[in-house]
């Protein structure tokens, strides 16, 4: 291979890689496929390169190197074994990055170091409605282009615990603007970490197909992505 060649293949590689994982074992999101593409588009767009899988088999010590960032989205239910889990709490201690969309949140309710790499424990949600976000931090690059109250519609979630005291909260959820929340005047809705080891971030936005197409949600997703990869 020539010099240009070379330096061409230089510019046009990826900078990194994300292994976004949606295996379920519980209930399953239409909006599953649409969520996949939009991180992909995000990939070609942002210059990281994007597997998708839905087989735990690539929870191993050595695919994980390959990537810089996984993705849980909208898993579900109990979907890795002792070994694969073990591999994955060794990707992020040694620097991967974590991003949860929505439904990562109930998932792996009996592995307690993934309780605290997702931050909470979905615990409930009323039907899917428009509602009132706060912007908490405003300075994250996920957030700080969002309005300050950020109306969108979709599924939203209550947690078993208040994530708050445990991780940096990005976005709240007022209560006051939709029906059936069940967590009150403090519901953290998207939040960041660095407790255990590598980057972790999670939104629990993303229940709707439609979200996918939401250029704010779409960046928001897309600079979690960026800042759990440490760029």
């Amino acid at each position: 291979m020539t010099v240009a060649l070379l330096a061409l293949a230089a510019v046009s590689a990826p900078q990194f890689s994300v292994l976004v994982f949606s295996k379920t074992a519980g209930f399953r999101h239409d909006s599953i496929p649409n969520g996949v593409e939009a991180i992909r588009k995000m990939g070609v767009e942002r210059d990281f390169a994007v597997e998708h899988s839905e087989d735990a088999a690539v929870f191993t010590p050595d695919s994980l190197a390959k990537h810089k960032v996984v993705v849980f989205l909208s898993t579900t239910g109990d979907i890795l074994n002792a070994d694969q889990q073990s591999a994955m709490e060794g990707f992020v201690q040694k620097g991967g990055g974590f991003v949860g969309i929505h439904a990562a949140a109930d998932t792996e309710y009996d592995w307690p170091w993934f309780g605290k790499l997702v931050g909470a424990y979905f615990m409930s949600h009323p039907h899917i409605q428009e509602a009132d976000i706060h912007v908490e931090d405003a300075s994250h690059p996920s957030t700080r282009f969002l309005p300050k109250v950020w109306r969108r519609k979709d599924e939203w979630y209550d947690y078993k615990t208040n994530p708050r005291s445990q991780v940096k909260v990005l976005l709240t959820l007022d209560e006051k603007s939709y029906q059936g929340g069940k967590m009150g005047a403090d519901h953290p809705i998207a939040w960041r970490h660095e407790s255990l080891g590598g980057r972790a971030w999670y939104t629990a936005g993303g229940h709707t197909k439609e979200s996918y197409t939401e250029p704010l949600f779409v960046r928001h997703v897309a600079e979690g992505i960026l800042w759990a990869a440490g760029r």
